[in-house]
């Protein structure tokens, strides 16, 4: 059973940090690109930030470059999201996506996409 399973989450104060995790199972975890969306009340959902299979390349939101890292460690068949000097407008439930897309003499052929349940995350003082 494919599980993508996020913790970490919690209430912190303005200028706090936060590290997120995303806990993967039932796949081969090192083949897939990870990524973190998240959703503010209200809102429709928000790409965050990628990484690909090896951790070589990383991408960010304008909203959250500078202040979060994220980085995998496939060892462990887990990603992370390093949140630092938080603002109130990064509140959101937090979700890691797992995605795999199959090419077939360059063409595109399909791919597998994977869903935590999500973690919030509130920034208020």
């Amino acid at each position: 059973e494919v599980q993508l399973v996020e913790s970490g989450g919690g209430m912190v104060q303005p200028g706090g940090s936060l590290r997120l995790s995303c806990a993967a199972s039932g796949f081969t975890f090192s083949s897939y690109d990870m990524s973190w969306v998240r959703q503010a009340p209200g809102k429709g959902p928000e790409w965050v930030s990628h990484i690909t299979t090896g951790g070589g390349s990383t991408y960010y939101a304008d909203s959250v470059k500078g202040r979060f890292t994220i980085s995998r460690d496939n060892a462990k068949n887990t990603m992370y999201l390093q949140m630092n000097s938080l603002k109130p407008e990064d509140t959101a439930v937090y979700y890691c996506n797992a995605q795999i897309i199959f090419y077939g003499n360059s063409y595109y052929q399909g791919q597998y996409d994977y869903w935590g349940q999500g973690t919030q995350v509130t920034v208020s003082s």
